[in-house]
């Protein structure tokens, strides 16, 4: 399924952003596109550092990221909406690229200082509300201060120029406008970007109007590989079996997820409560083993990650997979919205979220939803089944309704599909509701 994915365009450059701090070391990422094992172009790579709440953006060919441990984060947006993007890429041999957010049309004085303190140029411009970007071609190496001034309100980037091929050349020239960014599915540039060893980041890459996104705390230089795969088994794991059951596997990009609803344990009688035994328990539907084998077990939080509090555990999941934490289901939720971005702001927030994710994560064909199961496409193999639920009391749900936990002990996560909705439903959970169970590949 495509998905409308708007970059802005910028020239290609000969070096890549690197966040500069001068004496410290510097961590490597190198990325790389697949679809199935054949080579897939990745036109843009997006880094958001989770832990220290900032991003970069690469755009192809740059598809290495070179950053130096810590960075320093500058304010360059102030409180009207006016902006300056931190140059791309930093440092530079050649031409760089500077962004400008204006957000009325206005007059801009742009200065140049070079190390000396002296003015190498000024150039004053009249912009129109939007995005402008700006090359400008250093005369030498060194540091320059590019400062740009609107309705009094007056900002500065270092630019820091190294290994420059051209001495003596000095430009600077008005590449491009770009109306007001929507707030769907685009690309943005980040002014700064900040990185210890260890961070947890979200990865993203794009291409071909589709999204790939994964997790992960490095702590080391890394060679990231997105999957752009989908309706195909997990490389090298098309079936396995775990408790006495066979499952089957889906990648679904850069994920690779379990089909089925985990049906581990033994089943008790929903009259009985779940406890921590040493044995895994499960409600069926109706109290009845049949709907396990068709709609999986059914689940406490506790239960399901065997009274242990990790994020990201294992719990009742096979060996090699674990329960999915929030941010892996929201990675999921931006990856099949045609809509929305993987790491939006749309997937954060409690409630229906996102366009069709929901539509295209239920199965279709087997006439377990009833009608008129909203959206439904079962675009990427997903193939979420109405598994219902159980709360003290009573099962409810199977046709309707089906909600599936994660792994985050704070907050308890879950998501819900409903048969006459194509969003997708973000909530808390309850220590004595019991829901289905997916895993995901670690």
């Amino acid at each position: 399924m495509k998905k409308l994915v708007i970059n802005f365009i910028i020239p290609v450059l000969a070096c890549i952003f690197i966040s500069v701090v001068n004496g410290q070391n510097t961590t490597t990422f190198t990325f790389t596109g697949i679809n199935d094992s054949s080579y897939f172009q990745l036109e843009s790579i997006n880094v958001k550092n989770l832990t220290q709440d900032c991003d970069t953006v690469l755009y192809y060919p740059d598809t290495v990221l070179t950053i130096y441990n810590v960075g320093i984060k500058e304010d360059n947006v102030s409180n009207d909406g006016y902006g300056m993007m931190q140059n791309y890429p930093n440092p530079c041999t050649d031409q760089t690229s500077i962004i400008l957010h204006v957000p009325q049309k206005e007059m801009v004085s742009i200065t140049i200082i070079d190390a000396a303190g002296r003015k190498i140029m000024v150039s004053d411009r009249l912009l129109d509300k939007g995005q402008h970007t700006f090359l400008f071609t250093p005369p030498g190496e060194g540091l320059y201060l590019f400062n740009a001034k609107w309705a009094g309100t007056s900002n500065t980037i270092r630019i820091l120029a190294a290994g420059v091929r051209n001495k003596g050349s000095l430009f600077l020239e008005y590449s491009g406008f770009a109306p007001a960014e929507t707030p769907l599915k685009s690309a943005f540039v980040s002014q700064d970007f900040l990185f210890s060893p260890g961070d947890e980041l979200m990865l993203i890459g794009n291409g071909d109007e589709l999204e790939s996104g994964f997790l992960d705390s490095p702590d080391t230089d890394q060679n990231y590989v997105f999957q752009f795969a989908t309706n195909i088994p997990c490389h090298g794991l098309d079936s396995l079996n775990h408790d006495g059951q066979w499952y089957h596997t889906i990648q679904v990009f850069s994920q690779c997820w379990i089909v089925e609803n985990m049906n581990a344990g033994t089943m008790i009688q929903s009259a009985q409560a779940q406890t921590d035994n040493g044995v895994v328990e499960k409600y069926c539907m109706g109290d009845d083993p049949f709907y396990c084998s068709i709609l999986g077990g059914l689940y406490f939080w506790n239960e399901m990650m065997k009274y242990t509090t990790v994020s990201e555990g294992q719990g009742i999941c096979p060996d090699g997979f674990h329960v999915p934490t929030d941010l892996e289901w929201q990675i999921l939720e931006g990856a099949v919205d045609s809509a929305y971005m993987i790491g939006g702001p749309e997937w954060k927030v409690n409630g229906w979220r996102g366009f069709d994710a929901g539509g295209n994560l239920k199965q279709t064909g087997f006439d377990l939803w009833e009608y008129p199961n909203t959206g439904a496409t079962d675009a990427y193999g997903f193939s979420a089944i109405p598994a219902g639920y159980f709360v003290q009391g009573g099962f409810w749900g199977p046709g309707y309704k089906t909600y599936i936990w994660s792994s985050n002990y704070y907050g308890k996560y879950y998501r819900n599909l409903d048969w006459n909705q194509a969003k997708i439903q973000r909530n808390t959970g309850g220590s004595e509701t019991a829901f289905s169970v997916r895993c995901i590949r670690n």
